[in-house]
């Protein structure tokens, strides 16, 4: 199973806290380093001393790391034009010889775009045009060198668009899609995803989307099997039980809240959660860090998964 370093930077953190964690992520072998996409902090937090942008910190995380794979999860469709997005994640993949992985999604959080003068359009209306950029990045990508990309949709059009410049990666870096949505979702992520990602869910709330997804799937002629299928939980482990107690009290929360709606304990309910998650066909956990000061808790989860 693949484990993956998931942060949430809105809630307080610098470029230089998050190089720290992800230069740890890979001294440690984690799979990627993955940040969240939002401008404003949530909950409680002050958010101090305020967002950083998450595409401007990957292309810059990408020339001070070497192996460990960058992304966001999930970078929302109302910040960005499918165009301009286009271009930073394919120099971004240039930049990190070929390690960017885009997770996209509808964006949830109607606070911050207010805060920062974003639109904040209906839910259907999002998921139409979250629908629309996942076919134009993928659309403009493939397109030959040499020949235009045209798109005439409700959102965007292009026309004639020259799809530059190219990432590293064959046909692109590789799309994740996300949420527990019962049917636009599993059918974006049957259409256009490499990988399906199930958030903060139960072992059974996942497992019944991954159905969904593989019946949308079959509904279009996709084997399913071309899907990598993935979870985030929040993580809050440690050695003994005062540990436990200690991290918990640092991300303001409640150890028996965190274990049952995250993974949270010993070392030995740390390895029994991942299995059950592997057991309904987990491949791959987003850890999602919360304390970004606390780098031992990334060098214990690494030590006893033996990454």
């Amino acid at each position: 199973m693949d484990l993956r370093i998931f942060t949430e930077p809105q809630q307080g953190a610098t470029y230089d806290d998050l190089l720290r964690v992800a230069r740890c992520a890979e001294e440690c072998r984690y799979d990627a380093f993955f940040r969240s996409d939002h401008f404003l902090a949530m909950g409680d937090s002050t958010g101090l001393p305020g967002p950083t942008d998450a595409w401007i910190t990957l292309g810059a995380l990408a020339r001070e790391t070497s192996t460990i794979r960058l992304g966001t999860m999930m970078t929302s469709i109302t910040f960005r034009l499918p165009g301009p997005l286009g271009v930073a994640v394919a120099q971004v993949d240039q930049m990190s010889g070929g390690r960017i992985e885009l997770g996209l999604g509808t964006g949830w959080y109607e606070a911050e775009h207010h805060a920062y003068g974003i639109p904040f359009p209906t839910t259907g209306t999002r998921f139409d045009m979250l629908a629309e950029q996942l076919e134009v990045l993928t659309g403009a990508w493939n397109t030959p060198v040499g020949q235009g990309y045209t798109f005439h949709g409700e959102h965007y059009r292009f026309t004639e668009s020259p799809g530059l410049p190219k990432p590293v990666q064959e046909p692109h870096p590789p799309i994740i899609v996300g949420g527990s949505g019962p049917r636009r979702t599993p059918a974006l992520a049957a259409r256009y995803a490499d990988e399906v990602n199930v958030p903060f869910a139960s072992v059974d709330q996942v497992a019944a989307q991954y159905a969904r997804v593989r019946e949308a799937c079959a509904a279009i002629g996709r084997d399913p099997a071309t899907l990598r299928y993935s979870t985030a939980q929040v993580l809050c482990v440690g050695g003994t039980e005062a540990e436990v107690a200690r991290r918990a009290a640092a991300i303001g929360r409640e150890p028996d809240e965190l274990r049952a709606h995250g993974i949270a304990g010993t070392a030995e309910e740390l390895t029994a959660r991942l299995d059950e998650f592997a057991a309904v066909g987990v491949e791959r956990v987003y850890l999602q860090v919360l304390d970004l000061s606390d780098l031992e808790h990334l060098r214990f989860v690494a030590g006893t998964c033996g990454l």
